[in-house]
């Protein structure tokens, strides 16, 4: 059980793993409270860079850099899972690393994360490892030639991923995956993708926000619809499978879950240990955003309200739609949040914005285009 720590007076300093948009994100949320941060990473002139207080340059394992970084801030945070376990374990030593470290050695790793989801009792889609042809040819037969091969690890918006078929050549599929460990997971024709971000203190306080519908273009999201119109029962199951994970890993943070709808069931896909795309909507929507409440759990502040004020659409800017902005901001329900990258390049997220309406108001997802 996490021990209640001392809360950080405002003028502390957050150190970020991390130098992306979700860092950058975090930076200005904890600025408002009143909090430095030092963004830590191997990549220059980044996004999160451009907000922050102070940023180090340097390799994720570089010992050196890192011993550095650790005396010069109060508590460190990531942006993103792929986190070496390595460094999170060797902060730890000298600053508190807030989510844990168990959280990234359970999400970094399809195989353990599936695993674990069923040891704490929850759904997921039938899976099994992949090493050798013959597991290929195994899994084949298991699943009627209907599955999607996942690499264990860093995959993400598509990437890593193939689509089995009955008329797979499996041979030419294990050469892509190229020795990579990986797992099948059973192709499921679910009805709805949906996500539930959640939140626990140093005390143990959770709060959850509403239950959002996410639609994929090309592997990456790019609507999410709140409120989802999902029958209560399933958003409390939804909500209750967070709090179950949050609690067993004696989690401190943001915590996602993204989940299959089938029918009346939720299939657990992935877990998120950090601030999600799919919650960006409660920037503009909620008393407490995503963003805020992450950087009030790692600091040891109680958690602030969840409570959502308006319905929303948070849609992706990719690539050139970015040039979009001025005509987009002539609609002042409209909320556009550019994430300072310098290059355009086909299907990178460059900002997103959230279409606010009052509650109940919210468009029909069929046939919803920004454009």
């Amino acid at each position: 059980m996490t021990k209640q720590a001392s809360p950080l007076r405002s003028g502390s300093i957050i150190g970020i793993l991390g130098t992306g948009q979700l860092g950058r994100m975090l930076s200005l949320a904890g600025a408002q409270l009143g909090f430095k941060t030092h963004i830590y990473g191997p990549e220059e002139n980044a996004p999160a860079s451009e907000v922050s207080w102070r940023t180090t340059t340097a390799d994720y394992r570089d010992e050196t850099a890192l011993t550095h970084f650790a005396e010069s801030v109060d508590v460190v945070t990531y942006e993103f899972e792929n986190v070496p376990q390595e460094t999170a374990n060797f902060l730890s030593q000298f600053v508190p690393v807030r989510p844990p470290v168990r959280a990234l050695d359970v999400a970094q790793d399809r195989l353990t994360e599936k695993n674990f989801l069923k040891e704490c009792g929850l759904s997921v889609a039938g899976f099994q490892y992949i090493e050798t042809y013959e597991d290929l040819q195994e899994v084949h037969a298991r699943f009627d030639g209907q599955g999607i091969i996942k690499t264990r690890r860093f995959g993400y918006d598509g990437k890593g991923q193939w689509r089995m078929t009955p008329e797979t050549d499996l041979k030419a599929l294990l050469n892509e995956i190229d020795n990579r460990p990986a797992i099948c997971e059973a192709f499921i024709p679910f009805d709805g993708e949906v996500s539930v971000v959640a939140a626990r203190s140093t005390s143990g306080q959770i709060a959850t926000f509403d239950m959002a519908e996410n639609i994929h273009e090309n592997h990456i999201l790019r609507h999410s619809f709140v409120p989802t119109g999902l029958a209560e029962s399933l958003k409390q199951q939804a909500a209750d499978m967070a709090r179950l994970l949050l609690t067993e890993l004696d989690y401190v943070g943001v915590l996602t879950l993204e989940i299959f709808v089938c029918q009346d069931k939720l299939l657990i896909n992935e877990i998120a240990p950090r601030v999600h795309n799919s919650g960006h909507w409660t920037i503009d929507a909620c008393a407490t955003d995503q963003f805020e409440q992450h950087m009030r759990a790692v600091a040891g502040w109680p958690l602030g309200s969840p409570n959502r004020q308006y319905d929303a659409v948070m849609t992706n800017l990719l690539g050139t739609e970015i040039n979009h902005i001025d005509s987009l901001a002539e609609d002042e329900m409209t909320k556009i949040h550019f994430y300072g990258k310098h290059e355009a390049k086909a299907g990178r997220k460059m900002g997103h914005v959230s279409r606010l309406f009052k509650v109940g108001h919210r468009p029909d997802r069929e046939g919803y285009k920004l454009f």
